[in-house]
């Protein structure tokens, strides 16, 4: 078995491709439920409509959820690290700054995953909104307050 740090292997044989559309997550540092908090989770929600005013990415659906986020996009500009990493560095920064506490925000790494069908993105689209349903946060979608989805 390997001694290297599991986000280290997450990035092995990662490509990226413009104009693809990909399933991304990232998870809060030991898991911590950060996000409970509605308005440190719009801090993330912001950097999600930075990288799409910017030009990098189109977000087709995203959900934060208490520990983590899922983040359907089509990649325009740029490449998925570059996309997560500015995405995560300002999104922790944000957070700590409205904490008043510099603590560790996200886990080293994400998980990514290309999509290929148009059925696979209406698919992960659905997972996506339905998280909130399946971690037992709210009894009916509507009422949970930090998703989207561009056909909503």
């Amino acid at each position: 078995m390997s001694s290297k740090p599991k986000a280290h292997r997450l990035r092995t044989g990662r490509h990226s491709e413009s104009g693809r559309i990909y399933l991304l997550t990232a998870v809060t540092h030991e898991r911590q439920p950060i996000f409970n908090d509605f308005y440190l989770g719009r801090l993330v929600v912001n950097e999600f409509r930075r990288a799409q005013e910017a030009g990098n990415a189109t977000s087709i659906a995203w959900v934060v959820m208490p520990d983590h986020f899922h983040w359907l996009v089509e990649l325009h500009n740029g490449d998925l690290p570059k996309l997560m990493q500015a995405t995560k560095a300002r999104s922790a920064r944000a957070t700590n700054l409205k904490r008043d506490q510099p603590e560790r925000v996200w886990q080293k790494g994400y998980f990514d995953r290309a999509l290929r069908r148009e059925e696979d993105v209406k698919f992960a689209a659905r997972y996506i909104i339905a998280n909130p349903l399946r971690a037992g946060l709210v009894d009916h979608i509507g009422d949970y307050p930090l998703w989207d989805a561009m056909w909503m």
